[in-house]
């Protein structure tokens, strides 16, 4: 697609654009319906009777809430099955997510992060998993210049806990972090990341939490402040994400565009000077 000089000139100023329709609409249903598939293949493997009505796009996930109850594992099992989805892994490589990287980004070379993709499943009240306000650009490495194209599989309501979003933050730069779990969730490794300064970042920034739909595209830039929101429905929030990076970056390009946290690459040894033992602020 086309992106309009008033999309270009909102996503410069915002560091995010929503772009509604994005995705053909048998595309979004091709993975929902996979979905379907592999909570069934799950609930056979288990011995767990299947009650669920033939799939509909509104209630591809009808049965996951049936198996955590029963064994939180258990939707483990679905959530790694998800990401080999073949109509989701088509969509990651997609011709227009290159194309809207060279419109927001001229000049940049698209690269594609590896282990960088998935689906997510945030599940109601199951605050342990949800991303605090970060920074895409520490847990991913690879280059500060990227984007994350997500896109929602359900409809997304306010008590769904949309993603949120700090717009024009993305001009502070890269920030630094500290280790910190202050919600006492049980975080570890990326998720458990605080902004240093945190509160007094924050207040700088109004906060916004767009409504989407399935076939919708968020894109975002790696800088921009944003964080999960609270599930507090009856059904989990269950999105894809794409990210690419911009090879030609100064930045990327001197330390080799190394992995991410997912790779087994500690931001610390590239960035020494974005990460403090504590936050005394």
């Amino acid at each position: 697609m086309q992106l309009s000089q008033a999309q270009l000139d909102e996503f410069s100023q915002n560091g995010f654009l929503v772009i509604q329709d994005f995705y053909a609409k048998d595309d979004i249903q091709s993975v929902q319906k996979s979905i379907h598939t592999i909570i069934g293949a799950v609930m056979e493997r288990h011995g767990v009777e299947d009650t669920r009505p033939a799939f509909s796009p509104e209630t591809f996930d009808a049965g996951y809430m049936d198996l955590i109850r029963l064994n939180r594992g258990w939707g483990g099992e679905v959530y790694d099955l998800v990401k080999e989805i073949p109509a989701f892994n088509r969509l990651i490589a997609h011709q227009a997510h290159e194309d809207l990287m060279r419109q927001l980004r001229p000049g940049a070379v698209p690269g594609l992060t590896a282990g960088g993709s998935g689906i997510r499943i945030d599940n109601p009240n199951e605050d342990k998993f949800r991303a605090m306000w970060h920074q895409e650009y520490p847990a991913q490495l690879k280059s500060p210049d990227g984007l994350v194209f997500w896109s929602p599989l359900v409809q997304v309501t306010p008590d769904l806990g949309p993603v949120m979003f700090c717009p024009g933050s993305q001009q502070e730069g890269p920030l630094p972090v500290c280790h910190a779990d202050p919600e006492n969730a049980g975080r570890t490794g990326a998720y458990a990341l605080k902004l240093v300064g945190e509160e007094a970042l924050l207040a700088r920034y109004e906060q916004v939490a767009p409504l989407s739909q399935p076939g919708d595209l968020v894109v975002l830039d790696f800088l921009l402040l944003h964080a999960s929101g609270y599930n507090r429905s009856g059904r989990p929030r269950w999105s894809m994400q794409f990210r690419y990076y911009n090879l030609a970056n100064p930045v990327g390009r001197s330390h080799g565009w190394s992995g991410s946290f997912a790779a087994g690459v500690d931001f610390r040894t590239l960035h020494p000077e974005l990460f403090v033992e504590a936050d005394n602020g």
